[in-house]
């Protein structure tokens, strides 16, 4: 398989779902030639194609055919099997062909199984941001880090594509791919996770959801400034880096005996992470009673 120029690499999409419509956007309007959509859904995939200025495919072979890369923007559990799908229509079909998902957490071997015995390549293109309005996450999306993954002879061609279009890269091993999307999701659900647990607490004093949200704004968005600035160790504050004992041991006190066991669990398991880290910090200060306080939960 030979390495197309760029400006002569035509990128198709199955899939008509927020990531189909944002990254080929994003494409389309920085000059990378966008063929077009193919959806079982008809109308998502002309709704994408004239968001995006590109074609709308009836036939996913017409797609196939006019398409150097092809991303499979469905959903996780679906992409295998569109996969064995275009299989199906036989090795001249998908021969010298560029096969991608943006799935986190899968790796392109996981995904397109046995793809180099039909003379393609198959690559994974996560990138690091929400991607939560087909109309309008586009905009933002440039500034994301994208984590490539998948055939090593081609992933250059892919590195060369998005700086392009001034976007930052990692090329990151298939072995470290469950590692890696473990860590995206650690930094973004569970800390809505976290927070919901804080803006209950706040309800539960007289807030509002809308008061809730509107007070710890400032804090929040202060606290991750400070860990992007410093790192997370560095911006660490509270009672757990004083190694205050009594304040922590008041918390679990008000959080014994509630109905939901597992309010104490996540602020019992933070707490204590937030100990180890402020004993990496503070190797002369002492956490013993801490310690002994959390060990129970």
């Amino acid at each position: 398989m030979e390495v197309v120029r760029i400006k002569d690499f035509g990128i198709g999409f199955i899939g008509a779902g927020k990531v189909g419509f944002s990254l080929g956007k994003l494409f389309a309007e920085n000059g990378v030639h966008v063929t077009g959509y193919y959806s079982r859904h008809e109308g998502s995939a002309a709704e994408a194609a004239n968001f995006t200025g590109t074609k709308c495919f009836r036939d996913i072979l017409d797609l196939l055919s006019e398409s150097d890369a092809v991303f499979l923007t469905v959903p996780d559990g679906q992409i295998s099997s569109v996969f064995e799908k275009l299989v199906s229509y036989g090795k001249d079909k998908l021969n010298g062909k560029m096969i991608c998902h943006c799935s986190g957490a899968m790796t392109s071997s996981e995904a397109f199984h046995c793809i180099k015995e039909y003379g393609a390549s198959g690559f994974s293109l996560h990138p690091l941001f929400p991607v939560s309005d087909k109309l309008t996450s586009y905009r933002d999306l440039k500034d994301a880090f994208f984590c490539i993954e998948g055939d090593e002879g081609y992933l250059p061609f892919w590195e060369r594509l998005l700086a392009d279009l001034g976007i930052r890269t990692l090329k990151i091993s298939s072995s470290d791919k469950v590692k890696y999307h473990m860590a995206c999701a650690t930094a973004s659900n569970l800390v809505c996770a976290v927070l919901n647990q804080a803006v209950t607490l706040f309800k539960e004093c007289g807030f509002t959801e809308s008061e809730a949200l509107g007070a710890l704004k400032p804090l929040i968005v202060s606290n991750i400034d400070s860990v992007l600035k410093k790192g997370a160790e560095n911006a660490l504050t509270g009672p757990a880096e004083r190694g205050d004992a009594d304040t922590v041991r008041k918390h679990l006190e008000c959080l014994n005996g509630r109905d939901n066991e597992e309010d104490i669990k996540l602020y019992a398991s933070a707490t204590r992470q937030a100990v180890a880290m402020a004993q990496r910090r503070h190797p002369d200060r002492d956490f013993t009673e801490l310690e002994k306080l959390l060990i129970n939960y």
